[in-house]
């Protein structure tokens, strides 16, 4: 069986490119200009402590003071950006944060989190359902059905509305996870199938 993705890895997922775009800027110093435009942008999206560890990193700063301030995620992503400075084969895929073997599980945890009050898992996933649906497709589609999960929609005929057989899938693997974590294994409902009008036996 696949492992399923732990909190840490969706969170390196989740911010592949913007962790692989730092660690190419920050090595070049003629891209010098492209890491601050880059940086400038996550500030105004409100990632002000993270965009100051990035600049001490930039600098040469490896010490513990690095991660002062930071909360876990900030703390996940200055720690992957350190890692692919010394060792670029240890820097996350962009491309599997669209993987649907990775999204079923790792949304359903998040979504857990989300729907139990947990803000940074809120955000977290916020910034997944943008990736997904700037990807497009099944995923695409799969992005609008987050917030009914998060608001306690577990019907799969009504989440899975205009998806196809892949689509569907991936909705019932969330809601499969979902279950376990809510109810210790319990199954996703089914939908309800329509009546077979080949079989009018009535009573009897």
């Amino acid at each position: 069986m696949s492992q399923m993705p732990d909190r840490q890895e969706q969170i390196r997922l989740v911010h592949a490119q913007f962790i692989r775009q730092v660690v190419e800027t920050c090595q070049n110093p003629e891209r010098r200009r492209e890491l601050e435009s880059l940086l400038q942008g996550a500030e105004q999206q409100g990632w002000v402590a993270l965009v100051g560890a990035v600049r001490r990193i930039s600098r040469g700063e490896r010490g513990p003071m690095v991660f002062a301030g930071l909360d876990e995620e900030d703390q996940v992503i200055a720690v992957a950006i350190l890692l692919g400075l010394q060792d670029p084969r240890t820097l996350p895929d962009p491309a599997k944060a669209q993987d649907p073997s990775l999204a079923a599980p790792g949304l359903a945890h998040m979504i857990h989190a989300a729907a139990h009050g947990n803000a940074q898992a809120l955000i977290l996933i916020g910034n997944m359902a943008d990736q997904m649906l700037k990807a497009g497709g099944d995923l695409g589609r799969l992005s609008g059905v987050i917030r009914p999960l998060i608001d306690g929609e577990r019907n799969p005929g009504r989440l899975c509305r205009g998806m196809d057989a892949r689509g569907e899938q991936l909705v019932h693997d969330i809601l499969a996870e979902l279950g376990r974590l809510e109810g210790g294994g319990r199954e996703p409902e089914k939908a309800p199938e329509p009546p077979d009008q080949g079989d009018a036996s009535g009573q009897g």
